[in-house]
């Protein structure tokens, strides 16, 4: 059973259409990226998805459920882009408060806190947190309950780089739990390893979805091939000669360009070369986000 099924939904606010037509699914143990510009329609995804929202038209579930009813809802976590909480509660009152308010021992708080680094200020006032710790909180608050489904928009707002490293460690675990994970991000290079499949929105419509693979199939970019200390200086021109996009980067690499029919030819001769220290670089997940992106649709509106 999908966790999330989400069957042409489309959602207006009077003349106002801020999604149209979306078809989605995740499945368990499956990481979705949501990526977009601010206005594409991913928060109000996220919406239709925790419930907050009924569409217009379509139908959104949620394990197999009504994505508004009480069963869907207590099966998923949700982190805001804007964690906000009472700043004069501690960390460790603060998540008992959700633990009481989603049914959950108050223990799981505590081993909840010290799982997401903030068991050595879990006494202390949520005045005195820094953004990244509040973020910790948040994090530690849609875990509560042991979540089947995990909602997280910009969850690495305001973490430094280790603990962004600790994130996303985390919710590789938690894949391999059979979690299944809403990812929204603008980071796009720190979300690359950690999704498996990336949904594309622009002006509320879907502009692709799929595997890395998939994507750069439909793109059809090319793949950049670096070369470092080539001691053969006629290796560029032979290339341009050819037709190539080829070019030096600096005194000691050049770069070529190749599409999907010239690529293995030249990886061969290069190979057989054995002069280079060669680095393949396949389209890169914001080199499928630039391609794949375009203005919105005439007829949608971007909505939030």
């Amino acid at each position: 059973m999908s966790l999330v099924e989400i069957d042409g939904a489309t959602l207006r606010y009077g003349a106002l259409t801020a999604l149209s037509g979306l078809d989605l699914r995740l499945e368990p143990g499956e990481v979705l990226g949501l990526l977009g510009h601010n206005g594409a329609g991913k928060t109000t995804t996220i919406k239709l998805v925790l419930g907050l929202l009924a569409p217009s038209e379509g139908r959104v579930r949620v394990l197999g459920q009504d994505a508004r009813s009480l069963e869907a809802r207590r099966q998923l976590g949700y982190l805001p882009e804007n964690v906000t909480f009472y700043p004069q509660l501690s960390g460790a009152e603060t998540l008992r408060h959700f633990a009481r308010l989603k049914g959950v021992a108050p223990a799981e708080a505590t081993r909840l806190l010290e799982q997401v680094g903030l068991g050595h200020a879990a006494r202390r006032r949520l005045k005195t947190y820094s953004k990244g710790m509040r973020q910790r909180l948040g994090l530690a608050q849609a875990l509560l309950g042991e979540p089947r489904l995990l909602l997280l928009d910009e969850p690495t707002v305001g973490l430094d780089p280790l603990a962004t490293v600790e994130l996303y460690q985390l919710l590789d675990r938690l894949r391999g739990q059979g979690t299944g994970i809403v990812l929204c991000s603008h980071v796009l290079p720190g979300v690359e390893t950690h999704i498996d499949r990336a949904a594309i929105l622009a002006g509320g419509r879907l502009q692709v979805a799929g595997s890395l693979a998939e994507l750069r199939r439909k793109a059809a970019l090319p793949t950049r091939v670096r070369l470092a200390s080539p001691r053969n200086p006629q290796w560029l021109e032979r290339w341009r000669r050819a037709g190539l996009a080829a070019r030096r980067l600096d005194g000691q690499r050049i770069e070529v360009l190749l599409d999907d029919a010239e690529r293995d030819g030249v990886l061969e001769a290069l190979l057989a070369a054995r002069e280079f220290d060669l680095e393949i670089l396949p389209p890169s997940l914001e080199d499928l986000y630039r391609h794949h992106m375009s203005p919105a649709p005439a007829g949608a509106t971007p909505c939030p």
